[in-house]
C-alpha cells in the first residue's frame, strides 16, 4: 500500500504525464520564424532522446503521443517531500553550426508548493539550468563543477490540486540565451533541487539574418553576432544584370533584422528594374547610364531593332555629338540664313539676316563670315586680307548682324554667311549660306602713320613720310600743317605732291608740331598724329660734327622713350586685360543669364530653357495628370506663383497618395508660366531618394499644377525650431547625410542648385530629407533682408560662397560652401545664420576669414567639415562625394561623436558663441577676445585702456565704436559676453 506522500508524488507525475499530451498538440502548431534555425527540439526527435539522468531515480523520461500518433519525450520529476535533492539532466552534445550566441527555450509545468500538503519545507519551485562546452561529443562525463550556470528558472504560473482535477495545466515559457560560444558545442544540463515539474519541451536555437535581396542585391544568411547590441556590416552582391552604384552594405543585428542599408544595386544600361528585377529594354527602347529610371523610347530621329540597347543609332542624315546626352534627339545641321541685307558706309559693310527655317533641331546655332575680294574684270575671287576686322568677330557669331570695316574703297567683295550648329562638323555634305555681293564707296584716305625727321637746321626742319596704310584711292597731294609748340592758334600749311618737304623760317633751339594728311578724289583724310621735332641751335656749317653727335643722341633718348612707353602700354594692357578677365562682373552675368553653363563632368541634367517651346521640354520630363485624379483638401502656403496646397493624388490601378500641390494664379503671363514649369522640367529629370520627387504636372486645363509627394514635416529650418533639442547626434546626422547624398546626385549630374539652405529642404515624417526648389527665378518674399540684389539677380548672401558673390561663380563647390551653413542650421536647430548682421556685414566679415562658430554641443568632426566646407579656395573644398562618406563613417562609429567643441555643461552657455570670463582660465581681456574669436581687437582694447575685467564690464555700445568695433555682429557678440560677465560678477563667479 503506498504511502501518503508517494502517492501525491505518482498523482502528480501521472497528470503531468496526461496533460502533456494536450500541451504538446498545441505547441507541434507553432511555427518556427525564419531568423531562427533550431539546434536542438525535442518535440521534434523521433525515438529515444538519448539524454542522462544521475541519480537515476530523478529525472524520468516520459513517452506518450499526440493526436496524430507523434511521439512526445518530456522529463519530469517531483521528489518534493525529500531532503537535500540535487538531479541533474544532461542533453546530448549540441552542435553550435558556427554561432556565437544560442538561445534555449524551455516549456514546463510546476507544481505549486501551497497545494501540496506538509511539502512547503522542502518543496521548491524553481530548477537550474548550466551549460558546458566542449568541442566534440566524446566528453560527456562532466563534473558539476565543470557546468557554467545560465540562470535559476522560476514559473510565471504553477497549477495547484484544483487544475489537475479541471484537467487544465498551466504550460510557462522560458527563454534564455548563452554567449559567446568559442568552441563547437555544448551540452546543457537541468538541476532540479526538490520541484516537481515536467520539462514538456527544450528548444535550442541561434537568430540568422536571412538570405534577402534589397535594392537587386544579395544579402546572404548571416548568424548574428556574440553582443546582444553588435551590428554586423554584411556586403551585398548586385544580381539579375544590375551593378554596384555604391557598394550595398547592410547591417545584421542582434535579433535577425537586416538594418542600415548603405548603397545599392542598378540594372545595367540596357536594362530596367520591375518588380524588383533587371528586365531587359526591348527593341525601340534604350536606357543609357544607371541614372535613368526606366528604359525610354528612342528620341526622335532614331531607332534601335535589339534588345538591351544603351543607346539608339541616328537616321541618315540626322547625328549626334559625343557630348550630347543620348536622350536627346538626333539632328542635322541648319539650313541656310535666309533674308540677307547690307549696308555700305564708305569703306565700312554692316551686314544682317535671319536665322535659318531649319534650326537642325538645335540650340548652338552660329554664324561664320567668309569675305572674298573680287576683280572687277574677272570672276576671280581671293580671300580678304588681314587688315579687315570684323566686330564683333568673324566666326561663332551668336546675333544675326557684323559690321566689317577697314575695307578696300571702290572694290567688289562677297559675303557667305553660313550658319552652323554642334553636328555640321560630321556631314560632308557642303555647308548652307547665303551670300551677299557689294562694291565699297570712295572713301578718304587714313591718317599718316609715320613722319621722319630727315636733317635740321637752325631755322629749317625737313621731313618725310609714309604714304597712308589706306590711301582709298589716288594721293592728289599732301597738307602739312605745323606751328611752334604751344603756339597752335599760329600755324602754317604747306601742300605737296611729294612726300617730303622743308619748313624754313623757323626759330632756333625751338620745338615744332608736325601733323600731316592725304588728300584723294573723295577728300582730305584725318590729320596724323603730333610729332614734335627741335630746329638746331647752331649752324649746320659751323657744326656739322656737333649736329651730327646730337642727332644721335636725341634720336637714342627718343627711341627709349618710346621703347618704355609702348613696353608700358603693353604691359598696362595686359594688365587690364588680366583684371577685367577675373574680376569684370559683367561678364560672368551675361554667362548667367543668357548662356547655358556646360560644366566640366555634365552626363545627364538638361536645362530645359534650351527648348524653343516650354511645352516640350515640360513634356518630357514630366508626366501629364488628368486633374480629375487630384483632391485639393487644403493651403499650405504661398509660393512666388501662386498657393501651395496639400491634397490626394489616385492614378488609375493605383492606390491613393498624399502629395503636395503647386498652383499658378490667374492672369499670369507667358513668363510666368515658362518659368513655373521650367521648375517641374528640371524637378522631372531627377529620381533619388533624397530629392523631392515630381509626381507630373496640369497643363491641358486650369489652373495649371506641380505635383509633388508631400512631406509631412514641411522645411527643415521651421520643424527644427519647432523641435528644438529634441533629436539624438546621430538622428541629425542622419538628416545632414541624406541632404548630402541628394547633392551629391545633383552634382553628379551636373546640376548647380545655387540656393541650398534648410528652407529649401523638406522633412518627411521618418526625418528623411530632400533637396528641393528648383526654380531659375528665386523670390526670397519670407525675408527680404535674406537676399542681396545686383544686377545679376538676387543672391542668398548668408548661404552663399564668397566668388559666388563677388563674381557669380556658381559651381558644385559653391554649393559645398551652401552645404556647411546648412550643417550649421541643422545642428543649432534653425537658428539664422550670422545672427543680426547686416549683409554687408556678413560679406566684409567672411572675406575677412571670420566663419560661424560651432553651434552648442556640436560634435568636433562636424564642426571641422562645416570649416572645410567654408574654405575661401573652392579647389580646397571637399566634394559631395567625400562629405557622404565622412558622415557614413561617423554614423557607423557613434562613439567619434562624443568629443564635443564646447559643450553645454561648461561654466557658460555662451562660452563659443558669445564667450565668457567665468572661465578661470581667462584671465586677460586678450584671452577673453580670442575665445570669443575676436582677438583681432585685442590692441584697440589695449590702446584704449581697456586693460581689466572691470573696464571691460562697463563698456557700452558707444564705448566699442570708440574702441574701433564697426561691424553689427562683432557688436552683438562682444556686448552679449560682456553682459555674462557682468551677471557671474554678480553671482561670484568672476575673480576679480
Amino acid at each position: 500500500m503506498l504511502s501518503q506522500w508517494s502517492c501525491i508524488r505518482l498523482c502528480s507525475l501521472s497528470t503531468l504525464v496526461r496533460t502533456c499530451y494536450f500541451i504538446s498538440a498545441a505547441v507541434r502548431t507553432l511555427a518556427v520564424p525564419n531568423n531562427k534555425v533550431n539546434l536542438l527540439d525535442s518535440r521534434a526527435v523521433i525515438g529515444d532522446l538519448g539524454w542522462i539522468a544521475y541519480p537515476k531515480n530523478g529525472w524520468e523520461e516520459i513517452g506518450e503521443v499526440d493526436e496524430n500518433y507523434a511521439p512526445i519525450h518530456t522529463y519530469q520529476v517531483c521528489k518534493v517531500m525529500e531532503h537535500n535533492q540535487n538531479n541533474w539532466l544532461q542533453t546530448n552534445w549540441i552542435l553550435k553550426e558556427g554561432a556565437q550566441r544560442v538561445f534555449i527555450e524551455l516549456q514546463f509545468t510546476l507544481r505549486d508548493c501551497n497545494s501540496l500538503p506538509g511539502g512547503l519545507g522542502t518543496c521548491k519551485e524553481t530548477f537550474n539550468m548550466y551549460y558546458f562546452e566542449s568541442d566534440d561529443e566524446e566528453n560527456r562525463n562532466v563534473r558539476e563543477s565543470q557546468y557554467s550556470k545560465i540562470d535559476t528558472i522560476a514559473a510565471d504560473e504553477s497549477f495547484t490540486e484544483l487544475d489537475l482535477g479541471d484537467r487544465v495545466m498551466k504550460l510557462n515559457t522560458e527563454v534564455r540565451d548563452v554567449g559567446p560560444l568559442t568552441k563547437k558545442g555544448f551540452y546543457l544540463a537541468f538541476q532540479d533541487v526538490g520541484a516537481c515539474i515536467a520539462l514538456v519541451s527544450v528548444r535550442v536555437y541561434y537568430k540568422k539574418c536571412p538570405s534577402v535581396i534589397s535594392n537587386l542585391a544579395l544579402f546572404q544568411d548571416t548568424i548574428t553576432g556574440a553582443d546582444s547590441s553588435q551590428l554586423l556590416e554584411v556586403s551585398g552582391s548586385c544580381v539579375n544584370n544590375s551593378v554596384a552604384e555604391e557598394p550595398p552594405k547592410m547591417h545584421c543585428s542582434a535579433e535577425g533584422e537586416w538594418l542600415v542599408p548603405i548603397g545599392k544595386c542598378m540594372c545595367r544600361p540596357g536594362y530596367e528594374e520591375r518588380n524588383s528585377t533587371c528586365q531587359v529594354c526591348r527593341p525601340g527602347f534604350f536606357r543609357a547610364s544607371l541614372q535613368s529610371l526606366t528604359c525610354s523610347k528612342c528620341p526622335p530621329h532614331s531607332y534601335t531593332h535589339v534588345e538591351a540597347s544603351t543607346s539608339c543609332e541616328c537616321e541618315d542624315s540626322y547625328f549626334r555629338r559625343d557630348t550630347d546626352p543620348t536622350n536627346m534627339a538626333c539632328t542635322r545641321p541648319p539650313s541656310a540664313p535666309r533674308s540677307a541685307i547690307s549696308n555700305v558706309n564708305e569703306t565700312s559693310v554692316f551686314l544682317e539676316w535671319s536665322a535659318p527655317a531649319d534650326s537642325g533641331g538645335r540650340k548652338d546655332v552660329t554664324y561664320n563670315i567668309v569675305c572674298k575680294k573680287c576683280r572687277s574684270d574677272s570672276q576671280q575671287c581671293e580671300k580678304c586680307g588681314s587688315n579687315s576686322r570684323f566686330l564683333p568677330r568673324q566666326m561663332g557669331l551668336r546675333n544675326t548682324s557684323v559690321m566689317v570695316v577697314d575695307l578696300l574703297a571702290h572694290t567688289n567683295y562677297t559675303f557667305e554667311v553660313e550658319a552652323v550648329n554642334g553636328v555640321t562638323e560630321l556631314t560632308s555634305l557642303p555647308r548652307q549660306f547665303v551670300a551677299l555681293n557689294v562694291t565699297t564707296n570712295q572713301a578718304a584716305p587714313s591718317p599718316v602713320s609715320t613722319v621722319r625727321k630727315e636733317k635740321t637746321a637752325k631755322n629749317s626742319i625737313s621731313v618725310s613720310w609714309q604714304e597712308p596704310d589706306r590711301p582709298n584711292g589716288i594721293i592728289l597731294e599732301y597738307e602739312i600743317k605745323y606751328f611752334e609748340k604751344d603756339q597752335e592758334t599760329s600755324y602754317t600749311i604747306i601742300k605737296s605732291k611729294d612726300m617730303e618737304i622743308s619748313a624754313d623760317g623757323l626759330k632756333p633751339a625751338s620745338v615744332y608740331i608736325f601733323q600731316i594728311r592725304a588728300r584723294t578724289a573723295a577728300g582730305y583724310g584725318g590729320f596724323s598724329r603730333r610729332f614734335e621735332f627741335e630746329t638746331s641751335p647752331f649752324s649746320v656749317a659751323a657744326s656739322s660734327d656737333q649736329s651730327q653727335v646730337l642727332i644721335i643722341t636725341v634720336s637714342v633718348i627718343v627711341g627709349v622713350i618710346l621703347l618704355a612707353v609702348v613696353t608700358g602700354f603693353l604691359l598696362s594692357g595686359r594688365r587690364c586685360g588680366y583684371s577685367k578677365a577675373k574680376q569684370d562682373p559683367e561678364e560672368e552675368k551675361m554667362h548667367f543669364h543668357n548662356g547655358h553653363i556646360k560644366l566640366p563632368g555634365v552626363r545627364t541634367y538638361i536645362d530645359p530653357h534650351t527648348y524653343e517651346d516650354p511645352n516640350q521640354a515640360v513634356h518630357e520630363f514630366a508626366k501629364e495628370i488628368d486633374a480629375s485624379c487630384i483632391t485639393i483638401e487644403r493651403v499650405i502656403g504661398a509660393g512666388e506663383f501662386g498657393e501651395v496646397c496639400s491634397g490626394r493624388l489616385k492614378l488609375p490601378g493605383k492606390r491613393e497618395i498624399p502629395v503636395a500641390i503647386k498652383t499658378l494664379k490667374a492672369g499670369y503671363t507667358d513668363k510666368q508660366r515658362r518659368d513655373f514649369l521650367g521648375e517641374a522640367s528640371i524637378m522631372g529629370q531627377f529620381d533619388h531618394p533624397n530629392i523631392i520627387h515630381l509626381e507630373g504636372v496640369v497643363t491641358k486645363s486650369k489652373p495649371v499644377m506641380i505635383v509633388t509627394e508631400y512631406m509631412e514635416n514641411g522645411s527643415l529650418d521651421t520643424f527644427l525650431k519647432k523641435n528644438d533639442g529634441q533629436f539624438t547626434v546621430i538622428q541629425l546626422v542622419g538628416m545632414l547625410r541624406g541632404i548630402a547624398s541628394g547633392m551629391r546626385y545633383l552634382s553628379d549630374m551636373g546640376y548647380v542648385h545655387r540656393d541650398l539652405a534648410a528652407r529649401n529642404i523638406l522633412a518627411n515624417s521618418n526625418l528623411v530629407c530632400k533637396v528641393s526648389d528648383f526654380g531659375l527665378s528665386r523670390v526670397l518674399e519670407d525675408d527680404p533682408e535674406a537676399a542681396y540684389t545686383t544686377r545679376g539677380g538676387k543672391i542668398p548672401i548668408r548661404w552663399t560662397a564668397p566668388e559666388a558673390i563677388a563674381f557669380r561663380k556658381f559651381t558644385s563647390a559653391s554649393d559645398v560652401w551652401s552645404y556647411g551653413i546648412v550643417m550649421w542650421e541643422v545642428m543649432s536647430y534653425g537658428e539664422r545664420p550670422y545672427w543680426e548682421m547686416s549683409n554687408q556685414d556678413v560679406i566684409k566679415a567672411v572675406e575677412e576669414g571670420y566663419r560661424l562658430p560651432g553651434p552648442m554641443d556640436c560634435p568636433a568632426a562636424l564642426y571641422q567639415l562645416m570649416m572645410d566646407c567654408w574654405q575661401k579656395d573652392r579647389n580646397s573644398r571637399p566634394k559631395f562625394e567625400e562629405i557622404v562618406s565622412i558622415l557614413d563613417k561617423l554614423i557607423r562609429n557613434p562613439s567619434s561623436l562624443k568629443t564635443l567643441i564646447n559643450a553645454s555643461n561648461r561654466v557658460s552657455n555662451l562660452l563659443v558663441e558669445y564667450g565668457t570670463m567665468g572661465n578661470s582660465e581667462f584671465r586677460s581681456v586678450g584671452e577673453w577676445l580670442e575665445a570669443i574669436k575676436m582677438g583681432r581687437y585685442t590692441e584697440h582694447f589695449m590702446e584704449s585702456g581697456y586693460t581689466s575685467v572691470e573696464a571691460v564690464a562697463q563698456m557700452t555700445l558707444d564705448d566699442l565704436r570708440t574702441v574701433g568695433v564697426n561691424l553689427a555682429g562683432h557688436q552683438k557678440k562682444i556686448l552679449n559676453s560682456i553682459q555674462e560677465m557682468r551677471v557671474q560678477m554678480i553671482n561670484g563667479t568672476v575673480p576679480v
